[in-house]
C-alpha cells in the first residue's frame, strides 16, 4: 500500500506537535506517496521500524492511502519530461543512505546528537553527501563504509 501524509501530517512533521518515536518519524518522512509501505520498512529496517509503527500513524491520521487522496494537479508535459530517472536514483540513494546516517548518528549519543539532527533535516542525497565528512569522522571510517557505499555506489 501506498500513503501519503495527510494535512495533520504536514503541520505535524513541521512543528512537531505530535510526539513520535525516532523510528516513527524517521519512516514517517519517507512517505511521500510513491513509495509503498515495503519500501518504506525495508529502507528503516536497520531502525527497527515496524508495520505497527506504520500502523500507529495511520492511527494518528497523519497518513492516509494515497489512493483515497484527492487526485494532484496534473503536471505540464515540460515537468514530466524534466524529472528523468536521475532524481529516481537520487531518491534510491536517499532512501538507502538514510537510515544508516540516522543509525550511525544515534549511535553517537549526545556526543552527535546536533549531527543527527542534521541528517533528519537532510531532504535529499545531496545534503546527506554534504554531511558525509562530518559523519565519516564522527564515527570513523571503518563505520562510513557502509554510509559511503550508499551515497556514492
Amino acid at each position: 500500500m501506498i500513503f501519503s501524509k495527510t494535512e495533520l501530517g504536514q503541520a505535524a512533521l513541521q512543528n512537531r506537535s505530535i510526539a513520535l518515536s525516532p523510528r516513527q518519524r524517521s519512516a514517517f518522512i519517507m512517505f511521500d506517496g510513491k513509495r509503498s509501505t515495503e519500501d518504506v520498512l525495508k529502507a528503516t529496517a536497520g531502525l527497527g521500524v515496524t508495520t505497527d509503527d506504520v500502523s500507529h500513524l495511520v492511527a494518528l491520521g497523519l497518513l492516509a492511502d494515497s489512493a483515497a487522496a484527492l487526485p494532484q494537479p496534473a503536471s505540464s508535459p515540460a515537468e514530466s519530461i524534466a524529472a528523468p530517472a536521475p532524481q529516481k536514483d537520487a531518491q534510491a540513494q536517499y532512501s538507502k543512505a538514510y537510515p544508516i546516517a540516522i543509525r550511525l548518528t544515534a549511535a553517537l549519543g549526545l556526543r552527535g546528537f546536533r549531527l543527527n539532527l542534521a541528517v533528519e533535516a537532510a531532504g535529499d542525497v545531496a545534503r546527506l553527501r554534504d554531511l558525509a565528512p562530518k559523519i565519516k569522522e564522527a564515527v570513523g571510517a571503518e563505520k562510513f563504509k557502509a554510509l559511503e557505499s550508499a551515497l556514492y555506489d
